[in-house]
């Protein structure tokens, strides 16, 4: 398939756009008990909106493991994994935001897990305590972020390699050498394309990420280093993106392989979100322009 696909119209279900180019908020669906036809609903809208959003869901964890699997199979994140559902990464912290200290968050943008061979396809994450006030979460869509550019910058990236290594993001947590030689023996560094073309619409999108991207392959490390600098800006524009203010309850349901995202670190207090995460396929690219 290729090209967006048109999105079933059901009279109870209700889709809102949140801004121009990225997001919409679904109603009137129970997630946890969603039709076959609300599921095919729920998948072209997450294509066509990049992220999706929904409110007031009370999902079991094994509701949340069974809505993820209607979507594909599900992967087991690396460093965290909870002990009865392996499929779910649990992400809790204490925020201590003031001047001066940040709150532990993904507070850089990203593509998830983006040095494996296969990276995720797509994450439903579950909002269980939030804290009153902060903490929201930016998405990005890198398919507008890669038709935003000249053609001049277009035709010198397609057909690039980029290396992808986890401990860029992760050396904190995996902070002996032994633990890191681990990491990387199980996933090496992988190389993927620097402008990639989405498996089932067929659209050109960016596929860099200064979460886990180091260097773009045959080109010397300062003018590799200065492009990926270029490219990492066009995301921070604010009309490629949309952000999102959590509840208890909310879910946030986006594709990995068209968005980066952002968790801004700027709360106090317990936070408690849950997500699974679909597994991907092996990303191929737009042939080098002549």
């Amino acid at each position: 398939m290729t090209g967006l696909p048109e999105i079933p119209s059901l009279p109870h279900v209700g889709i809102t756009p949140i801004q121009p180019l990225i997001g919409a908020e679904i109603s009137g669906v129970d997630v946890g008990n969603a039709s076959e036809e609300e599921r095919r609903l729920i998948h072209a809208a997450l294509l066509r909106y990049k992220v999706i959003f929904f409110r007031d869901q009370n999902l079991s964890r094994a509701q949340h493991v069974a809505f993820g699997q209607r979507f594909g199979e599900l992967e087991v994140h690396p460093l965290s994994a909870h002990p009865d559902h392996p499929e779910m990464l649990v992400l809790k912290s204490e925020g201590e935001a003031r001047e001066g200290m940040l709150a532990p968050a993904a507070d850089y943008w990203h593509t998830d897990t983006t040095f494996r061979e296969r990276p995720s396809a797509a994450s439903i994450l579950l909002g269980y305590a939030i804290p009153p006030l902060g903490g929201d979460t930016l998405w990005c869509n890198m398919v507008a972020v890669y038709e935003g550019l000249d053609e001049e910058l277009k035709a010198r990236i397609e057909g690039l390699e980029a290396f992808h290594n986890g401990l860029v993001s992760f050396e904190r947590h995996l902070n002996t050498p032994e633990k890191q030689a681990a990491f990387l023996e199980r996933y090496p560094p992988q190389l993927h394309p620097v402008v990639r073309i989405h498996p089932e619409t067929g659209e050109k999108m960016l596929f860099v990420n200064s979460g886990f991207t180091t260097h773009i392959a045959g080109m010397a490390e300062e003018e590799s280093r200065a492009l990926l600098a270029r490219l990492y800006d066009e995301v921070k524009r604010p009309e490629y993106q949309v952000r999102f203010r959590w509840q208890p309850g909310s879910i946030a349901f986006w594709d990995n392989r068209s968005t980066q995202h952002y968790g801004v670190a700027d709360y106090q207090g317990f936070r408690h979100l849950e997500r699974v995460t679909v597994v991907g396929d092996k990303p191929f690219g737009a042939p080098a322009r002549h």
